[in-house]
Order: structure tokens, then C-alpha cells, then sequence
């Protein structure tokens, strides 16, 4: 079994307005990352991050003297033409208002399919697992929507993608058995 820590990257700019910050690659706020600063992290084997620098300054503030691996497939979901915008700058946009009415199925015009974007965090995450030794616990700073899909796909009890929803600079244990994760609770309280 691993024990597997799951932190979203501290607050971005674009967060605090509500837009939807995919593959922009955004930095974290100066202030959200001096918060994370004084938090203790657990304990780990392996830091994994995603690609985009607001990952890897989290994880730098968070683990300041580990090696970083990046996961590629770990970057959040490509929003395409939603990309940078809030509701309130969509909700005369007809194809987003489709996007809604399909409770967030369909693919984002000019972007990523969720259920793609879903199998790419996941697949990423199992690939993740096969580098680590038995007992080994491992980090990863990445984002809401991959936490959101892998935890969707793999823990138990199974929960909905939005009920696994992780605040910014917010975090989650879990334990992998191979097969699952069991989530234990929050990192931080």
C-alpha cells in the first residue's frame, strides 16, 4: 500500500475570479503561496506536479528541497474557447449555455472532452503508481479538475467528479491498494 497526499496548487488570479484557467499557465499568487508556507507537509517519497507553474511553485513552497518528477498528463483540462472567462462573460455564449444543459458532458469547443480529459489524469495516475515501491508515499500538486477525475475513477466509495472538489492550497490523504484509493480525510484542517 501507498500512501498518496492529493494538493491543489495554491490560488492564481484567475481562481479568485472564478475563470475557468486551464491550460494557461498562470502563476500562483504571492500571498497563497506565503499562506502554504507556514503549513507543514506531509511527509513524502515522491513529489509529483503537473507541468504548469502553479503547481510547481506550490510544490516548491510545500517541499523546498525534494525533486520534483512532472507528469505531463497530470495539467488540467483544456477549457478551449471557455478558456480565461468566468460564468458572467459566458452566459450569453449559446455554446456554453449547451455545455450546461449537458451537466458539463459535452466537450469544450475548441477544447478538451472531460470524459479525454478524465482518462488522461487517471491513466497518468496508474502509470504514477507502477514507479513506486510497496510502503512508499508520494505528493501530488496538481490541479481541482485532475484530483477531482482520478478520485472520481478510483476511490471508494465512489463519489461524484464535483463531490471530490479541493479548495486551493487544500489537500486530501488517501491510501492506494493497487486496485483503489481510500481517502482518510483532509492533510490540512
Amino acid at each position: 500500500m501507498n500512501e498518496i497526499y492529493w494538493i491543489r496548487h495554491a490560488s492564481t488570479a484567475g481562481n479568485r475570479s472564478r475563470r475557468y484557467v486551464g491550460r494557461t499557465d498562470e502563476p500562483a499568487l504571492e500571498e497563497a503561496l506565503r499562506a502554504l508556507s507556514a503549513r507543514r507537509a506531509p511527509a513524502a517519497d515522491m513529489v509529483a506536479i503537473s507541468p504548469l507553474c502553479r503547481c510547481r511553485q506550490t510544490a516548491e513552497t510545500l517541499y523546498p528541497q525534494a525533486a520534483l518528477h512532472v507528469v505531463e498528463d497530470f495539467r488540467e483540462c483544456d477549457f478551449g474557447d471557455f478558456e480565461g472567462k468566468n460564468f458572467s462573460e459566458l452566459s450569453a455564449n449559446p455554446a456554453y449555455q449547451a455545455w450546461v444543459d449537458s451537466n458539463g458532458t459535452l466537450p469544450f469547443p475548441h477544447g478538451e472532452s472531460p470524459q479525454a480529459f478524465r482518462a488522461r489524469c487517471t491513466a497518468a495516475f496508474l502509470c504514477l503508481c507502477e514507479r513506486l515501491a510497496e510502503g512508499q508515499r508520494a505528493a501530488l500538486i496538481v490541479h481541482g479538475g485532475t484530483i477531482m477525475a482520478v478520485l472520481e475513477a478510483l476511490a471508494r466509495p465512489q463519489k461524484n467528479f464535483y463531490d471530490w472538489h479541493v479548495e486551493n492550497g487544500q489537500g486530501l490523504a488517501s491510501v492506494w491498494d493497487g486496485t483503489a484509493l481510500t481517502v482518510r480525510g483532509e492533510i490540512w484542517r
